[in-house]
């Protein structure tokens, strides 16, 4: 499956990194999301733990004629967020 990421226009470099993301921590979460929800806008939402323990939201859009995962955004899970996902991670016996 292909993995692309939405370009910044001002710094021609993955939106990702704005966050302090790396593409590959992107990629880490795609390949083994603890959870993935469909989202309002018609995206989805992938949460889980990069290698390194680092906890991440990656927004993307599955295009599935073309095989394809196209990475719209990512940033660190914090406070609530985290909490949250790691409360549901433990119902359902994935800690």
């Amino acid at each position: 499956m292909l993995i692309r990421f939405y370009i910044d226009d001002e710094t021609d470099r993955p939106h990702v990194e704005n966050h302090g993301i790396t593409t590959r921590e992107c990629v880490e979460v795609l390949e083994r999301p603890g959870q993935d929800f469909a989202t309002q806008s018609g995206a989805r939402a992938a949460y889980g733990q990069t290698r390194a323990g680092m906890y991440l939201k990656v927004i993307y859009r599955l295009i599935e004629e073309h095989d394809e995962v196209f990475v719209i955004t990512a940033y660190r899970l914090k406070g609530k967020d985290l909490a949250a996902f790691k409360r549901r991670m433990k119902r359902r016996g994935k800690r």
